[in-house]
């Protein structure tokens, strides 16, 4: 869909997409996070939406449902446009929990995949210049690669509603 010029991406769970600054991805994120990079000179940027940090077994080819598969993924696709992942800025978001007044397990797969896309970015050289991770609820995600600038927006779960009482004559 194209709104007022710009070519608005929607990315789902273990998409990815690579584009000039006539693109805006966007994504909802819960658990789940998304890695952005950005080359300030080109205005050419990059944005991810992992599920998980990674996986077992590599039986298959590269898959963007994995945080290390799919900074992969962005990387070789810029890398083809000219662009060196490690002259990027980096953004970080999502991995909130979903389950409100669950356990507050340190452990918890939000939480995973925000220290994996930490880690990742730091080991490949790239910076980070940017975070929004962790706490609950969903976020929307806005990218957008004319500016670098990136919006996001964490909406909170409602509160779980107690059970309607049975009404008697």
């Amino acid at each position: 869909m194209r709104r007022n010029g710009v070519a608005e991406i929607v990315l789902m769970p273990g998409d990815y997409f690579v584009g000039g600054a006539g693109c805006r991805p966007r994504t909802l994120l819960g658990s789940c996070v998304s890695i952005t990079l950005w080359h300030r000179v080109r205005r050419i940027g990059a944005m991810s939406h992992f599920l998980l940090a990674t996986r077992d077994c590599r039986d298959e080819g590269l898959d963007a449902r994995y945080g290390d598969e799919a900074l992969q993924l962005m990387r070789r696709e810029l890398a083809a446009l000219g662009v060196p992942a490690a002259k990027c800025e980096a953004k970080i978001f999502g991995g909130a929990s979903m389950l409100p007044g669950g356990p507050n397990n340190t452990l918890h797969v939000g939480q995973k995949n925000g220290t994996a896309a930490r880690l990742l970015l730091r080991q490949q050289g790239i910076p980070i210049v940017s975070e929004s991770l962790y706490g609950q609820g969903h976020r929307n995600i806005v990218f957008d690669i004319s500016s670098g600038d990136v919006w996001a927006r964490q909406i909170k779960p409602a509160a779980v509603a107690a059970p309607a009482e049975r009404m008697t004559a």
